[in-house]
């Protein structure tokens, strides 16, 4: 039996899955990010998840490769065109990895995604299928509200404390620890290890979940930082609603929603509750896989392969797969 295969690409990790004309998920592999940007073995990674898949990816009929950076700059989507060829028997589409979130959180309808994984971006897509887009500048003058911008904002904020010129004991403590640095030696040490940092952004962008576990515990600097950039994350939305020139349901994907402040702080600031996003990213991809090959879709095939994708994902956490 024909199946589809989609690709979710991220900074830090990516998925391979492969689903049934009935939504119901079969093979599904993760491996390291595959971000060109920054991350120079982004081909090998990519052909290390279709290696692994070894002959189930023979039944593909159709692939989607949601992938970073894609249609953002020629030289960059060129590249990922003959890779993507050279590693695929079958008939494949490549799009941008916040479009597949897009699609996945609406289950292709129209609104606007605000992602904000280890890079942010906004996809905005209106009644009439036109997309624009918000953000996605990257790390060097873009990205805010990140978990890279979250990390790269608590490590300013360790310097700072560290001079003497702001109270943040807790989080320079707690940055150290998590780190494996010696506090006794801080400029040596924090130095030495970003210059060591083989993947910086994600590795940078790793911070995030340390600073939400602090503000969870109630510590002010790490608050300030979790609701700074939940407001860089509005601008964002609010940028979307006024090119589309009215505000439209809005819904949000990637991991620095794990952080209930973010998302709570987010929902404020909009004035109005997300729409909870339908599929994930990588289930944007098999949707729009589905779609494309005339498969019948509906409701109730969305919901399975919503379903099927939840219980392998837990499968995977659990080292199960």
């Amino acid at each position: 039996m024909a199946e589809i295969l989609a690709i979710d690409g991220g900074g830090s990790k990516t998925i391979l899955a492969m689903a049934s004309r009935g939504g119901e998920i079969g093979t599904w592999l993760e491996g390291a990010g595959i971000n060109p940007v920054d991350n120079a073995d982004w081909r090998s990674n990519l052909a290390a998840l279709f290696k692994a898949a070894g002959p189930d990816k023979a039944r593909a009929e159709l692939g989607v490769l949601a992938l970073p950076s894609f249609g953002e700059t020629e030289p960059v989507s060129v590249l990922q065109e003959r890779t993507a060829a050279a590693l695929l028997d079958c008939r494949h589409v490549l799009l941008n990895d916040v479009d597949a979130a897009h699609a996945g959180a609406f289950a292709g309808g129209s609104g606007v995604l605000i992602l904000a994984g280890t890079g942010s971006m906004a996809w905005a897509r209106d009644e009439e299928d036109r997309s624009i887009r918000v953000g996605g500048w990257g790390d060097a003058f873009g990205d805010e509200g990140s978990a890279y911008w979250i990390g790269r904002e608590a490590l300013a904020c360790v310097s700072k404390a560290l001079d003497g010129r702001l109270e943040a004991s807790a989080l320079t403590s707690r940055v150290f620890s998590c780190l494996g640095l010696d506090i006794r030696s801080p400029l040596d040490a924090l130095l030495r290890w970003h210059i060591g940092l083989n993947h910086p952004r994600s590795e940078i962008a790793a911070l995030a979940a340390v600073i939400d576990d602090l503000a969870e515990g109630g510590d002010a600097v790490a608050t300030g930082l979790l609701d700074c950039a939940a407001d860089h994350l509005a601008l964002h939305v609010e940028a979307a609603w006024r090119r589309l020139r009215q505000p439209s349901r809005w819904s949000y994907a990637g991991g620095v929603f794990a952080s209930r402040r973010i998302l709570a702080r987010l929902t404020e600031r909009l004035g109005r509750q997300p729409e909870i996003p339908r599929l994930p990213p990588i289930g944007g991809a098999l949707l729009r896989a589905a779609r494309d090959l005339d498969w019948p879709v509906d409701e109730a095939w969305i919901e399975r392969l919503g379903a099927s994708i939840a219980e392998r994902a837990v499968h995977a956490r659990n080292g199960l797969n």
